[in-house]
């Protein structure tokens, strides 16, 4: 799958745990969500973008990935 694909899927699930009122839980149950629901080459290519550049990306995704990067992988 392109990056470009993967950042755009991880920003849609970002606005929706943003919506969330405390924002460190927010980060936490989409770290999991990820997890849970993507394949491992899909976290593995995510990753990589992140390590690249990360470009695309919505601060509630970055945040996401840089907090909790050990429970995505």
């Amino acid at each position: 799958m392109h990056a470009e694909n993967l950042v755009r899927m991880v920003n849609q699930i970002g606005t929706f745990f943003e919506a969330m009122p405390d924002r460190a839980a927010a980060l936490e149950e989409m770290a999991q969500h990820l997890r849970r629901f993507w394949e491992p080459r899909m976290r593995e290519q995510l990753l990589a973008h992140v390590d690249a550049s990360g470009e695309g990306l919505t601060n509630m995704a970055a945040e996401a990935i840089a907090r909790h990067r050990a429970k995505i992988m």
